[in-house]
């Protein structure tokens, strides 16, 4: 697990339920692992989340009630429908040093940037915010992600910005390719 970059993208098209059974999978390893797993995304996502952490064996249950493992959909992070990066990269800083304090080996997390960026779909502040994180990633290392891009629901521009803004690729719990479209800030 080391091996693997720490800030990823998944950039993927067609079903989204599809990617389940890969982020499922690296929640179950690094719930092993003792990170404390967070994942945003919409209700039906979380929802689909839910069933596959169940059948590859997790007592997700038992895990929310433990805060090792938060499913959440709640946009509290949007200031007036917008998306604010500062903000949300706080959040994330916050949430990995809260998990680290509760005894957990770091954070990771996962989001689709079409549910993060709110119903507004502003993506005006995206570089900015894929940069903050990636500095995040850089001075927390025990901070590990995913940021999720969906093409068909976002516009063209902003799965390139997820190409130009992240060292690697998720492929699947074990397998990330490193980027050649990274371009570090």
């Amino acid at each position: 697990m080391d091996d693997l970059p720490r800030h990823r993208c998944l950039i993927y098209e067609g079903s989204r339920r599809k990617q389940l059974a890969a982020l499922a999978g690296a929640i179950l390893m690094h719930l092993k692992a003792n990170y404390r797993c967070l994942y945003l995304n919409s209700p039906e996502m979380v929802s689909g989340l839910h069933d596959y952490l169940i059948s590859a064996g997790v007592n997700v249950g038992d895990e929310v009630f433990k805060k090792r493992l938060i499913l959440s959909s709640d946009q509290g992070h949007l200031r007036d429908g917008m998306f604010d990066p500062d903000f949300m990269v706080g959040q994330i800083k916050a949430a990995c040093e809260q998990a680290i304090a509760d005894g957990h080996a770091g954070l990771w997390a996962s989001g689709d940037m079409a549910w993060e960026f709110g119903p507004a779909k502003d993506f005006s502040k995206l570089v900015e915010y894929e940069r903050a994180l990636e500095c995040l990633f850089e001075s927390q290392p025990r901070l590990r992600g995913v940021c999720q891009y969906h093409v068909d629901m976002l516009p063209a521009n902003v799965a390139e910005i997820g190409a130009m803004t992240h060292p690697a690729r998720f492929v699947n719990e074990t397998l990330s390719k490193l980027n050649p479209h990274y371009q570090a800030g």
